[in-house]
């Protein structure tokens, strides 16, 4: 069986709690009573289910939840790689061989969509989908992925299947009750119960170029095979899609972190509606402010600091500098980056956003039109030269870059593809090259020229995401 890279190399074991509730676009409605549930969909009874028990409680949870929650396998074709330790790291007879993995899913509609983790079906040749209880077994398709929120839409030639009721995440508290249902080490349809533990994580586990984290934190017991199973409240209703584990051993130690439903459902709703991920970008980055910055500013817990602006941008066009503090979107506090990120990511491109921000104490309403990604990439990609060897992209920085750094001449490392060399390498995204074997480059072709055709010994010296100084060193063949 195929190990999981994140569980192996980042020690983060996955499993995914799904999202669900809607049928081409439309959002399931759940029912209660004291003697059954119903799901409703497009005013057609999905299913009903008898149950003796209190109107909401872990026995109806999970006699709610396990119905909508897949088992997924999947094959995929990898060569194999070297053991003698080559810079290239591969093969040289060009063997292949058959990788199989496991996951978790969560049905989305009534006629066969269900969610799970990119991780899960990345790189695979066949996905095959077993409903609960073996009732079925169907080759699935993928109809959409999205790497910067580790969310994958696939169908299934179905009808009639029980689809979940989605949850506002936006209204889970610290302290709930939460269930975890997926298929841990192949056990299918396994509940586990534990409280919501925290709220907005950022983990730094999505290697992306541009990552959506802010995790529902819970010490619901996840374990390799949960990922794109669901996370439910009390109600079975989904709040959340089970992505990653804190872990040393690759099982469960504690913690685990899931997806919020609010994301899930906009990602799905996009690639189920309009075939595409619809993500909106503002045109600036921020971080978060660190204590020292708060009393200084005279806030509590509101805030973040815009860190950088695209230039030629919507944001710069609308005024917004480096160092404003952004208290709110459409009048929802903003208290860190992880939740300015996922409030962003509810919206498409051409909506337009109220942001209350800070600037030299004086409080600013500031309208924005999202952009999209098309435009946005237009601009932040000049001068972006990638390699189709090394399996990444190589760009100029800026004279903003250049000066924050304080360095005369270096390459951003973008684009990186899974399982290239560049990855294989140790280059992530946004890590600056400034010489190679001790030698600066003038151009990214240059640099892109001399790292193909090097032999023997390479030292790269470079800066990482934070700006510190890094050398890594290997031997080609």
């Amino acid at each position: 069986m195929k190990r999981n890279v994140w569980i192996n190399r980042l020690i983060w074991s996955v499993s995914i709690p799904l999202f669900a509730g809607i049928i081409g676009g439309a959002v399931l409605n759940m029912t209660t009573t004291n003697s059954k549930v119903q799901a409703v969909a497009s005013g057609s009874v999905v299913r009903t289910i008898a149950l003796n028990t209190s109107p909401d409680g872990f026995e109806k949870a999970s006699a709610i939840s396990t119905a909508s929650v897949v088992f997924i396998k999947t094959e995929s074709t990898v060569a194999y790689r070297n053991s003698m330790g080559w810079f290239w790291d591969f093969d040289p007879f060009g063997r292949k061989g058959t990788s199989k993995s496991t996951g978790s899913g969560v049905i989305l509609s009534a006629d066969g969509y269900i969610v799970t983790n990119n991780h899960v079906v990345q790189g695979a040749d066949k996905i095959m989908v077993v409903l609960n209880e073996n009732e079925g077994e169907y080759e699935a398709k993928v109809i959409g992925t999205d790497p910067s929120s580790d969310l994958a839409v696939l169908k299934i030639e179905a009808k009639d299947l029980p689809a979940i009721a989605v949850a506002n995440s936006d209204d889970v508290q610290v302290g709930n009750w939460v269930l975890a249902v997926g298929n841990p080490f192949n056990l299918n349809s396994t509940v586990t119960a534990g409280i919501v533990s925290a709220k907005g994580r950022n983990i730094n586990i999505v290697k992306n170029q541009f990552p959506i984290e802010s995790f529902i934190q819970t010490d619901a017991a996840i374990n390799p095979g949960n990922s794109g199973g669901a996370l439910v409240n009390t109600k079975g209703e989904l709040v959340g899609i089970n992505t990653a584990i804190q872990s040393k051993t690759g099982s469960y130690t504690g913690y685990g972190f899931a997806i919020p439903s609010n994301i899930v459902f906009k990602i799905a709703t996009d690639f189920m509606k309009f075939g595409a991920l619809k993500k909106a970008f503002a045109g600036f980055e921020v971080r978060d402010i660190t204590a020292v910055e708060k009393k200084s500013l005279d806030l509590n817990n509101e805030g973040v600091k815009v860190s950088q602006v695209l230039k030629s941008g919507i944001a710069e066009k609308a005024g917004i500098r480096n160092g404003d503090v952004i208290l709110s979107i459409d009048g929802k506090p903003i208290t860190k980056k992880a939740m300015f990120d996922e409030t962003l990511a509810y919206h498409r491109p051409k909506d337009v956003i109220k942001l209350s921000l800070l600037r030299e104490s004086e409080e600013k309403t500031v309208e924005l039109s999202l952009m999209s990604k098309t435009d946005y990439t237009r601009i932040v990609d000049k001068g972006l030269v990638e390699s189709k060897v090394l399996g990444a992209g190589f760009q100029p920085l800026n004279a903003a870059e250049k000066k924050r750094y304080g360095i005369e001449k270096g390459f951003k490392v973008r684009k990186v593809k899974p399982g290239s060399t560049a990855e294989r390498l140790g280059l992530s995204e946004g890590y600056i090259i400034l010489a190679i074997n001790g030698k600066s480059y003038n151009s990214p072709e240059d640099l892109i020229s001399a790292m193909e055709s090097v032999r023997g010994r390479i030292a790269i010296e470079g800066l990482n995401a934070s700006g510190q100084r890094s050398s890594m060193s290997f031997y080609g063949y």
